[in-house]
């Protein structure tokens, strides 16, 4: 066994608990669209108006996320994400015991808070503590928390959301995020501290064209993938005839497969570099959602397609991550840190274009609005390759 594998093996408790970590964040954010009509329904109100917290949480992440990079540089890792796990936590339980939308919205909002200091710290800590050559394997190994957050937290939310409400689905969060917390600073330990940057270091990435290119793929592709998602139960209606236990099949499915693209993204990125896979990967969410509208009176094939859209889908991400850290590893913290912006602000755009969308066309439009913001994601994705190649500078992988 080389010096490489050895060190991975030591961290990969670490990478296992900010896996589950995200998973929470993940769980919280994703079995919303499973549970839209109940929650409506208790809190007397519409199932678009309940999918406004999916904007406010998410917006104040974005907004966050950067704050807390520049206004707590210095605090320990492992605290900073055990701290937001507890905030994360209470803010779900706010939710969870909402008596009306506005307190439904609020304590979502006040979540966001915890989840802008764990998932770009997560992230960052995950690349910071493997080799190299084993980068893409850590990024894939912490991502594949958001993975089964959509495999086993939305599906298995939803169902209980059927069989016991769905505040006692965000209690089960509550409960996950709170040990979480406790064990983070057990297992991750000795995250390596970026250098202090000011305000002006931090915003000097966002000079870099490369670097905003991916972050505009980085809205597109999280966006593109929600919009569809998030309206998933309107969506998948004439299949399902709108029963939660068949929704959370097609969820199941479409999570499981995302398990298998997450798992195998990564070293297929570190095996033929970002721009492929990332390419290759979009290429077929376009086409999963292109193809759903017309395979939507059964449920076999609805399945069939949810499953081809988890493979893309989750594997979409890694590349794109990758591709970010290996522009410049030395400022790759600060470009993570902008990447969770850029994907909280795609999860907030999503829930107003899915409802333009249903309310102009219907159900049937939503996965074609879904794919054609996926197409704008590929655009910028290959952008940044061609700004690339003005300037002669980095490599393409």
């Amino acid at each position: 066994m080389t010096i490489i594998e050895q060190s991975y093996r030591r961290t990969t408790p670490a990478f296992v608990v900010l896996a589950l970590g995200l998973f929470v964040v993940g769980t919280n954010a994703f079995v919303i669209a499973g549970l839209l009509p109940e929650i409506a329904a208790t809190l007397h109100t519409s199932a678009g108006a309940v999918s406004v917290s999916i904007t406010t949480y998410s917006l104040v992440v974005a907004v966050a996320a950067p704050a807390v990079s520049i206004l707590l540089p210095r605090v320990p890792r492992s605290a900073l994400m055990a701290v937001g796990l507890a905030v994360f936590a209470v803010g779900t339980a706010v939710a969870a015991v909402a008596p009306d939308l506005g307190w439904f919205i609020a304590g979502r909002t006040f979540s966001g808070i915890g989840g802008a200091a764990l998932v770009p710290t997560a992230t960052a800590a995950a690349a910071s503590l493997a080799a190299p050559e084993k980068r893409g394997r850590a990024l894939a190994l912490v991502g594949a928390g958001f993975t089964l957050a959509t495999a086993v937290g939305s599906p298995l939310g939803t169902a209980l959301g059927g069989v016991a409400g769905w505040r006692f689905a965000l209690w089960c969060v509550v409960g996950l995020g709170v040990v979480l917390a406790a064990l983070i600073p057990v297992f991750v330990r000795n995250v390596p501290l970026a250098p202090p940057a000011s305000l002006k270091q931090r915003l000097a990435v966002l000079a870099n064209l490369r670097v905003l290119a991916l972050l505009a793929t980085t809205v597109f592709m999280i966006a593109g993938f929600n919009i569809v998602y998030i309206f998933s139960a309107a969506v998948t209606r004439a299949s399902t005839g709108g029963t939660g236990p068949l929704l959370a099949a097609l969820l199941l499915a479409y999570g499981i497969a995302g398990v298998v693209g997450n798992v195998v993204a990564g070293p297929l990125t570190d095996r033929f570099g970002s721009r492929r896979i990332a390419t290759y990967a979009l290429l077929g969410q376009v086409v999963a959602l292109a193809v759903l509208p017309f395979v939507e009176a059964s449920f076999a094939a609805s399945a069939v397609v949810f499953a081809l859209w988890g493979v893309t889908a989750f594997a979409m991400a890694i590349p794109v991550q990758h591709r970010l850290v290996h522009l410049d590893p030395e400022s790759s913290a600060l470009a993570l840190s902008w990447y969770s912006t850029a994907m909280y602000v795609g999860i907030a755009i999503a829930p107003p274009i899915g409802a333009l969308a249903l309310g102009t066309g219907g159900a049937q439009v939503v996965p074609f609005a879904g794919a054609a913001v996926t197409v704008a994601a590929l655009a910028t994705f290959l952008l940044s390759f061609a700004a690339r190649a003005a300037r002669r500078s980095a490599p393409t992988r």
